[in-house]
């Protein structure tokens, strides 16, 4: 067999980089490269991602000429064969390259109507996929009339952010002023829209469809089953997969439909929605992996590589779903019970090396580092310290084996000094 027919398609990867980007995003790179040869645009010289990719170009993916530029760069250097991504602020301006480029990929017109939750709503309402009442506000008297049309409780969030930034639930007409300023906050601090998005509350257990798409063609290949904080925040505390979850069977027809409507044809989707007396109402669809580790839970529940399915599609090619595992996996992050200065954080080693189902344990702060929750001004990624994966033949199980694991831990914050009026 000659060295052309055994060499691995080029695939270009448009990354964030950093500690937690290694952490959180790490094993899907990990996944990739054992498939394709990566080459790497990012805004930062690369570090641990060295390891796994031939080559790179520095450039800011926010910069649309500056990602041109690179782009065109690793063409020149490389024949491409598909361009992914599975950072959320850098959906459209990927979208974009591949167009330039001439790759394989979804229109930046899909993926702007995907980022853009008044859009989604807008157009679950026109395929008739089960969603959530809702309206825009550009300022706080919008807001209050929006919520006086949908009825309280209500639910506010920027119109184009992501990871629960801004999110924020008001049961009353009197909490509207300040959850619309903490709203506000989270919009402004986006680049593709500052409007703030007034919602109806959907009541009910919160969970994710991980979908993947290939020539219009959407599986569900795993449903996530999440835990909340505490409100009227909407920040995920944990989540868990279970290979042989009778929910799926449930929420697939939904979460293929949201993806249809948005005009998604091919890639993996993150599809998050409440169930309402037990029936499924659409919150949004995240057109990349999902955060928080779910796409390794995945793999661990069911073998099926998410990461290696974007790519795949991303490349044209059909992906492979098979399922090889029958398992459960569940994940736990790791909060402080209030703002301040970590001081100490441990697991008991012992322990440990006596839980085989302890699949990993995580920190991504040091001690010495500020933890700022959201109600003091920060936000639940800053917040939060790290996160530990366990597994077990059911969710159940899974999650108890959590809870055990956090017998064993030691988180000690210092709590910051009140502020002086």
């Amino acid at each position: 067999m000659t060295e052309s027919t055994t060499r691995k398609p080029t695939l270009l990867l448009v990354c964030a980089t950093g500690s937690d980007m290694e952490a959180y995003r790490g094993y899907c790179l990990e996944s990739v490269a054992g498939a394709y040869d990566v080459v790497l645009i990012c805004q930062a010289e690369p570090t641990w991602e060295r390891a796994y990719i031939s080559d790179f170009e520095v450039a800011d993916p926010m910069d649309a000429h500056a990602l041109a530029e690179a782009g065109r760069a690793l063409a020149a250097r490389h024949e491409l064969a598909g361009v992914v991504t599975w950072i959320e602020w850098y959906l459209v301006p990927v979208a974009r390259l591949a167009r330039q480029l001439g790759l394989p990929g979804p229109s930046p017109e899909v993926m702007e109507a995907a980022r853009n939750k008044a859009t989604a709503r807008t157009l679950f309402a026109r395929h008739g996929v089960p969603s959530a009442a809702a309206m825009t506000a550009r300022s706080l008297l919008e807001a209050a009339l929006a919520a006086e049309t949908i009825g309280y409780p209500v639910v506010l969030k920027p119109a184009a952010r992501a990871g629960s930034i801004g999110v924020i639930r008001v049961n009353q007409a009197e909490e509207l002023p300040a959850g619309f300023a903490f709203a506000s906050a989270g919009a402004s601090a986006g680049t593709e829209s500052t409007r703030v998005l007034v919602e109806e509350y959907l009541d009910g257990p919160e969970v994710s469809v991980e979908c993947v798409t290939h020539q219009g063609r959407t599986t569900a290949v795993a449903v996530t089953r999440k835990t909340l904080g505490a409100e009227p925040y909407f920040e995920e505390v944990a989540h868990a997969v279970d290979a042989a979850d009778p929910l799926l069977a449930t929420v697939a027809p939904v979460a293929a439909a949201a993806v249809k409507a948005l005009g998604i044809t091919a890639g993996v989707q993150h599809v998050e929605m409440r169930l309402v007396d037990g029936r499924p109402r659409l919150i949004e669809v995240n057109a990349r992996i999902g955060g928080d580790m779910i796409g390794h839970l995945a793999h661990l529940a069911t073998g099926i590589h998410l990461p290696l399915a974007a790519a795949d599609t991303a490349c044209g090619r059909t992906p492979d779903l098979t399922p090889t595992h029958h398992r459960a996996a569940a994940i736990r992050l790791l909060y402080p019970e209030y703002s301040g200065t970590l001081t100490a954080r441990h697991l008991d080693q012992e322990f440990a090396a006596g839980a085989p189902w302890l699949e990993q344990v995580s920190f991504q702060r040091e001690t010495g580092d500020q933890v700022l929750l959201p109600q003091d001004g920060g936000d639940m990624f800053r917040a939060r310290i790290g996160f530990l994966i366990t597994t077990g033949p059911t969710g159940e199980i899974a999650q108890a084996r959590a809870d055990e694991a956090l017998g064993h831990l030691t988180l000690a914050v210092e709590p910051s000094a009140p502020a002086r009026v």
